[in-house]
């Protein structure tokens, strides 16, 4: 899961059925926007889905045709990561309110909804890893300076979202949230194994393997590995 940082910005969280998270900006009625797009976009999507359940259930890539703008997104994300489309679904959504947030003016629009996040912003915004009862666990984070980016992390440990891996964290550099959040699930997949090393490098192969990936940090038994470009790695007291 990720937490995050950016001075003198209007905070506010929120919880829409499935979807919460922490939102921010400069700008209260760009909040607004940013939660009106979630609402929006959760109803494509879910009525969607009534019509074509194999795009919630499948594990592999999904062709969609005529489809809301979300459901592409999702689409085109997990076809880039060779996994199911909903691994996508948190990270598509933040990109979509942040994407409204910016269109209607916001100079920042940050968006973690579900532990993935989407930014945009004219300042740098620091993101804290939160990896269960793991020693890292809140004591390390990024420092994000070039936008847009995203930037998603996935467990096989700590998380309740399905994964076929064993990594206590993967976490994902990307220049959206829905490539990021697709391509940590796809990455902690292959994480798995009592050969740490050798697991953490087969990880970092997979995600630098994804178009669209900027950088990897991976956390398995007790060590940690990255590859790519990661921004700064900032120690937290």
């Amino acid at each position: 899961m990720l937490t995050l940082n950016a001075k003198n910005l209007i905070k506010q969280t929120y919880s829409e059925a499935e979807s919460q998270g922490l939102i921010l900006s400069d700008n209260i009625e760009a909040i607004k926007t940013g939660l009106n797009a979630l609402l929006v976009n959760r109803k494509e999507l879910e009525k969607y889905l009534l019509v074509n359940p194999y795009f919630e259930h499948s594990f592999e890539p999904v062709d969609v045709n005529d489809a809301p703008e979300i459901i592409h997104l999702m689409a085109d994300s997990s076809k880039k990561a060779n996994v199911g489309p909903m691994a996508s679904v948190a990270g598509a959504l933040a990109d979509l309110m942040v994407k409204a947030m910016v269109d209607s003016g916001a100079k920042n629009a940050l968006v973690e909804n579900g532990g993935e996040s989407s930014l945009f912003s004219d300042r740098p915004v620091d993101v804290a890893l939160q990896i269960g009862e793991t020693e890292i666990s809140k004591k390390i984070g990024f420092r994000i300076e070039k936008f847009p980016a995203g930037v998603a992390t996935s467990s096989g440990v700590y998380s309740h979202a399905f994964s076929f891996g064993d990594a206590e964290a993967v976490t994902i550099f990307a220049q959206n949230a829905s490539l990021a959040d697709a391509a940590a699930t796809s990455t902690c997949n292959v994480v798995r194994g009592k050969n740490y090393e050798k697991a953490i490098r087969e990880g970092i192969e997979r995600a630098l393997s994804i178009e669209g990936v900027q950088g990897v940090f991976i956390s398995y038994g007790n060590l940690t590995g990255f590859g790519g470009q990661i921004p700064q790695i900032l120690k937290i007291d």
